[in-house]
C-alpha cells in the first residue's frame, strides 16, 4: 500500500496557470458543443414540422383555400401557393441555421481535440478529459 502512495505521488503533476486555462478552455467548448448540439436538434424538429406542413398543404384538393401562416404572434392567411412558397423560403433558412451550427460544431470538436492532445500528453492517466453518457 505504501509503494502505491509514493507511485501515486511520483506521478503527480504540477498544473501550471497555462494549464488551467486550457482546461477552463475544454470544458467551456465541452459545454458549448452540448448546447449546440441540442440547438441543432431542435432545429431539425422545427424543419421536420415545416416539411410535414408542405406535404399537408400539397395534398389539398381544393386551391382556393386560405391557409392561415404564423407570423410573429399572428396567424395570417394565404393562397395556397403562397404558402407554400413561405413554407419553402423557411425551410431554406431553417437548413442554413442547421450547417452553420455544424461547421461550429466541428470547428469546437477540433479546438477539442488539440486540447485533449495538450492536456494527456502533460497529464496522462490523471487526467479525465472523456465526456460521461448519463
Amino acid at each position: 500500500m505504501a509503494a502505491t502512495m509514493k507511485k501515486a505521488a511520483a506521478e503527480d503533476v504540477n498544473v501550471t496557470f497555462e494549464d488551467q486555462q486550457k482546461i477552463n478552455k475544454f470544458a467551456r467548448n465541452t459545454s458549448r458543443i452540448t448546447e449546440l448540439k441540442e440547438e441543432i436538434e431542435d432545429k431539425k424538429k422545427q424543419l421536420q414540422n415545416l416539411q410535414d406542413a408542405c406535404d399537408d398543404i400539397m395534398m389539398l384538393d381544393d386551391d382556393s383555400l386560405l391557409i392561415p401562416y404564423q407570423i410573429g404572434d399572428v396567424f395570417i392567411s394565404h393562397p395556397q401557393d403562397e404558402t407554400q412558397e413561405m413554407l419553402e423560403e423557411a425551410k431554406q433558412n431553417l437548413q442554413e441555421e442547421i450547417g452553420a451550427l455544424e461547421s461550429r460544431v466541428e470547428s469546437i470538436q477540433r479546438v477539442l481535440s488539440d486540447l485533449k492532445v495538450q492536456l494527456y500528453s502533460k497529464f496522462g492517466n490523471n487526467i479525465n478529459l472523456e465526456a460521461d453518457d448519463n
